[in-house]
């Protein structure tokens, strides 16, 4: 293995070896010395590992460092070993018999107890590895030690009653740390119930005449959280937004634009399902959701982010009757990975936090693993770093599905259970791991955040039951319904459904488990991964299962779907819940929010201008905001289904671009373009213009490649911090309101969105003093758009020697949240903001102009500003540029001012006339493309470097990754 990671880390390596283990636990076969040989062969590739059975490893190390899972941590590797070994010898496992799989790191050098520790902590995860260190004396006795994470449980517990008749301190200590186990005397887990919810579920169960259950209380938590009810959007706000700003916002721009448009609004299903969707062409719809999965990646990077893919391909899968996956989307805001914060959740420096480094390479890998095996091109996203996601990172995962608009005469995106339905469960069993993911994710991260909260996903059970559903059954017409068990698991997902029916009736103890002993509310609230709900008329019930059992998926009746208007839950035969479903869905007591306006003015900061920029353009193209993230396009397989039309890295010089655009539909010359805008340090300086700014980003990338504006909608994912605080309320109103205008000035809906509110870390400092770490308040917004023939798309590369470089767009004086502001080191100043009309009279522009053919290349004007744009545009060509910045402007604001609205492009000598015709006074010539060097003057020279140079700084950041 490459050891310079780790000597980064002050760890001393010489080398570092890495062997895979498996571990086969069977009681009623043995396998001879040649069989288990043949079994290594299987699960070795002979050209470059080699195998050994029952001996230890030979190398020249150290020390040995075994790490594997904990009991009931999903185990992928050691599964699909273990189906290997079940396909090769034409036998199936019994119960009680596993394979598991551990790494055995094999390491070489003067390794201190204290490096020692440090090495394994980089190699594991507590949470969720198991870690054995051996010397090498003690290696070479008898190897490692076989260990077998089987799981073992007691008895499972019978539902319980729950006393609410208590004060408000201990109501609010069950909504806060949960409901007492009365075999251990532990709490839970939060419910995040507060206590004007907790008393109306009391006064419900009063007006039934008995106690709830645990059940019962888990169910509505679920239902009831911030992570699933979205209270603080729905919440009245001041006396100026009585419904709520999603309604009074989102909901009511789009319904503006759509109504506007009329017969050519592109929308056909916006915030009513799992995903949105567009009009892709007379035949096809195209849908889209991006999801967060911050909280669970705070704990475990790897499995947060993986499951945070995989759960919303399954919101494309449950889109209507089941979207294709055709597109990943994925986004990371981290601490800066070369820092390492001595940040705890115990005082005395008990259960440090995981480092931004481990935090960052954690969730590359998680996504990556999880688009990769499932067999999803991941083309598009993009690295934030801020020194405030170090308690708390944020974690985009986002699906674009594609789907035929309809199959023998049924449309395809409606969908209703109807009563008499088989309630199936598909895909993956239940375990202890994701109870109280929805609760959890609506909490602050703190010391009592529970281990049970993460998960690991298993993409390729998934893979099987999206390629089964999405590709036979939906077009057999086998189910009327179909949804995904996200947040809350079954709680939520047939809850959900049975608002369709009008009821529903689930018997708890049919649900398929990993392992025996789970209570039932663990049953029921449980997000175990890889599992979708569908509703399935009893008449095509054996079909359904038969078809289910051919493709290797797991599929299981676990009730029906009613018309009582109650949901009612079995277990072992007795009713352990049994709710009227509006009190299920709509009993949630009704809040009225207030805001407390926060100080936005700050003037801009006065400081000197370098007489040469030189070196603070090769400073500016290595911040690592600015800088390549080749590593991780290249790492994730973006060209996989074949569609791929403009990747994630562009030009010979491969520089990330700001769009991309893939075929979803073999055949057609349309293409999906995706693009995203965000600015967290605008923030705390002016949130309208904030979200304004991300908006018009977003939007302008896919017009940079040729999308018109009439195609492009948007999805909205706020994530805010802290927002029990009124002055961060204000914040967050004022960023949905520039949400709400900015769309309607662009005419681009929203077709869905995501909100995560509580986005803060408390814990201790080195010196066990409480410390809170709340994200900068973020707002990210994605473009999906249709490009109407991708032969005619523009790639963000210079191409040719003697094309012009123009500026389209104006620039302002603004610095305010800047990079080149943080690059110095300065606070405050004048955040962008855009003509809005002007904006978008320039776009209908640039995409007449790209359908003309005059502009040879396009990039928006984004982080670090124009001269960002220009060195990206020459270094992705890999060719000089001559250029001049007009006076009246001090160069260092022209040239790093963020002004939205701006494209760099370059045009054919020949289209000059066309081109400027088309734009007029809104393109400013600054020069030529041409040479092997990048000069700027502004009537002396500013700046001349090799294009070689910028390179080398652009790709220095990462290139060790």
């Amino acid at each position: 293995m490459r050891t310079e990671r780790f000597r980064s880390l002050g760890i001393p390596l010489r080398e570092l070896h890495l062997v895979d283990v498996y571990t086969i636990a069977t009681s009623k076969r043995d396998f001879s010395p040649e069989e288990l040989s043949q079994i290594g062969a299987q699960l070795s590739n002979p050209v470059v590992q080699r195998y050994s059975v029952d001996r230890p490893t030979e190398a020249d190390f150290d020390h040995a460092i075994e790490v594997g899972f904990l009991p009931g941590v999903t185990d992928n590797v050691g599964a699909t070993a273990r189906q290997t070994i079940e396909d090769y010898f034409g036998f199936q496992f019994g119960k009680g018999e596993a394979v598991f799989s551990s790494q055995l790191y094999l390491a070489a050098g003067d390794l201190t107890p204290e490096s020692l520790e440090k090495l394994a902590g980089a190699l594991a995860n507590p949470l969720i590895n198991r870690i054995h260190i051996k010397s090498r004396e003690e290696y070479g006795k008898k190897g490692m030690d076989a260990v077998t994470p089987f799981v073992h449980l007691d008895d499972p517990q019978a539902a319980g009653a729950v006393g609410l008749d208590l004060s408000d301190a201990d109501l609010a200590r069950i909504g806060k740390e949960g409901i007492l186990d009365p075999r251990t005397g532990e709490r839970r887990g939060p419910l995040a119930l507060d206590l004007a919810q907790l008393h109306a579920i009391r006064d419900y169960f009063r007006g039934l005449g008995r106690m709830p259950t645990d059940v019962e209380i888990e169910s509505l938590a679920q239902t009831w959280s911030e992570h699933c009810k979205h209270t603080i959007f729905a919440s009245a706000m001041d006396d100026d937004v009585p419904r709520g700003l999603y309604k009074t916002c989102i909901q009511a721009a789009t319904n503006a634009i759509r109504k506007k448009r009329g017969g050519a609004d592109i929308c056909v299903s916006v915030f009513t399902d799992n995903s949105g969707a567009i009009i892709f062409d007379d035949e096809h719809l195209v849908t889209c959701k991006v999801e967060t999965h911050n909280s669970p990646s705070a704990l475990d990077p790897f499995g947060g982010a993986l499951t945070g893919i995989v759960g919303v391909n399954r919101d494309t899968i449950g889109f209507g009757l089941g979207a294709k996956p055709c597109i990943n989307i994925y986004g990371y805001c981290t601490g800066d990975p070369d820092t390492e914060p001595a940040l705890f959740r115990g005082k005395n420096r008990e259960n440090p936090i995981l480092s931004p480094r481990r935090i960052f390479e954690g969730v590359i890998s998680g996504v990556g693993i999880g688009g990769n095996c499932s067999g999803i091109p991941t083309p598009q996203g993009w690295c934030y770093f801020h020194d405030r996601y170090v308690g708390k990172p944020l974690v985009f995962a986002g699906t674009v599905g594609v789907m035929p608009r309809a199959h023998n005469g049924r449309l395809l995106h409606e969908k209703q259970a109807l009563p008499g339905d088989l309630i199936v469960m598909v895909g993956g069993r239940v375990g202890k791991d994701g109870i109280h993911g929805a609760t959890f994710s609506s909490e602050a991260l703190d010391p009592a955040s529970p281990v049970t909260a993460v998960q690991i996903g298993d993409p390729i059970t998934q893979k099987k039951f999206s390629d089964v559903i999405v590709r036979e059954a939906r077009d057999l017409d086998l189910y009327r319904s179909i949804t995904d068990n996200g947040a809350g698991g079954l709680s939520c997902s047939v809850a959900e459904m049975a608002k369709e029916s009008g009821g529903c009736h689930v018997l708890l103890d049919r649900v398929p488990l990993k392992y025996p002993g789970m209570a039932p509310w663990e049953i029921w609230i449980s997000e175990s991964q890889e599992r979708m709900t569908l509703a399935v008329p009893e008449e095509k019930a054996d079909a359904f299962m038969d078809l289910m059992g051919k493709r290797d998926v797991e599929a299981t009746v676990i009730g029906t779907f009613t018309d009582t208007g109650r949901c009612v839950v079995e277990y072992d035969g007795t009713t352990v819940m049994d709710i009227d479903l509006d009190f299920l869905h709509d009993g949630l007591p009704e809040k009225h929010l207030l805001t407390l306006p926060v100080e936005t003015a700050y003037p801009e900061p006065d400081f000197p201008c370098p007489d040469r920029l030189d070196d603070l353009l090769l400073a500016m193209l290595a911040r690592k905001n600015i800088c390549s993230k080749e590593f991780i396009s290249t790492r994730y397989d973006h060209t996989v289904q074949g569609g791929h039309v403009l990747g994630p890295v562009q030009g010979s010089g491969r520089v990330q671009t700001a769009a991309t655009l893939t075929k979803v539909v073999p055949g057609s010359m349309k293409g999906v373009g995706l693009s995203q805008g965000i600015f967290p340090t605008y923030s705390e300086l002016d949130p309208y213009r904030m979200a304004i700014a991300a908006i018009d980003l977003a939007i302008r990338g896919l017009i940079a490649i040729g999308i018109p504006l009439d195609a492009i909608a948007l999805l909205d994912n706020f994530c805010w911090c802290s927002s029990d605080e009124p002055e961060r309320l204000w914040q967050l109103k004022q960023a949905a309101f520039g949400c709400r205008d900015g769309a309607i000035a662009f005419a681009t809906p929203y077709i869905s969105g995501k909100d995560s509110m509580y986005n803060d870390f408390s814990g201790f400092d080195a010196d066990s003093r409480p410390v809170k770490v709340s994200v900068p308040p973020t707002l990210l917004i994605t473009s999906i758009g249709i490009h109407p023939d991708v032969t005619t798309a523009v790639s963000m590369d210079a191409k040719f020697e003697g094309d012009l470089a123009y500026v389209v767009g104006e620039t302002g004086e603004e610095l305010g949240g800047s990079e080149y502001l943080a690059h110095i080191g300065i606070e405050g100043g004048v955040v962008p903001s855009l003509d809005m009309e002007a904006a978008k009279a320039r776009y209908e522009k640039m995409t007449g102009a790209i359908a003309k053919g005059l502009i040879a290349s396009a990039f928006p004007v984004a982080h670090g500003g124009l001269l960002v744009a220009l060195a990206k545009v020459a270094i992705a060509g890999r060719v000089g540029m001559d250029l001049t910045i007009p006076g009246g402007m001090r160069p260092d604001r022209y040239l790093f001012s963020e002004s939205p609205g701006r494209f760099v492009v370059t045009v054919a000598p020949g289209d000059r006339e066309a081109f400027e015709e088309v734009f007029g006074d809104d393109a400013h010539l600054l020069g030529r493309v041409g040479g092997t060097a990048f000069r700027v003057s502004a009537g002396e020279t500013l700046i001349e470097q090799p294009i070689r140079a910028m390179k080398t700084a652009y790709k220095a950041p990462f290139g060790g990754y």
